[in-house]
């Protein structure tokens, strides 16, 4: 079994920046992809952005491409998403999840799942 656990969020304005991380518990070698998604009130969940094992290949959301970076280090077995210009749209719940495949962006491709992390943008 592994254990997502997520950094905590925050509020920030609009054109700010703020980084998540999320460390994987024991058992971590058998993590291939891992990815963020993120949930609006009233929304489905989306996928945000996915990094493949070795960090080699990277997918994201046309909706936060060029503003967001995720990356990973697998030494601390930790993945990141660096959010910067931030906007009153990215307001949601975001979540850290972990996958068996070397690379996923569909969460029914994704196993294991974090609490989720709030992220609030004001304008």
């Amino acid at each position: 079994q592994v254990q997502l656990v997520e950094s905590e969020g925050g509020l920030v304005q609009a054109g700010g920046s703020l980084r998540l991380s999320c460390a994987a518990s024991a058992r971590a070698f058998i993590i291939g992809a891992m990815g963020w998604f993120r949930q609006a009130p009233g929304k489905d969940r989306e996928f945000v952005a996915t990094i493949t094992w070795n960090g080699g290949n990277t997918r994201y959301a046309d909706s936060v491409k060029g503003r967001f970076a995720i990356s990973r280090d697998n030494a601390k077995n930790t993945v990141y998403l660096q959010m910067n210009s931030l906007k009153p749209e990215d307001t949601a719940l975001y979540y850290c999840a972990a996958s068996y495949r070397d690379y996923a962006w569909m969460d029914l491709n994704y196993e294991y799942w974090g609490q989720g992390t709030q992220v609030t943008v004001s304008s």
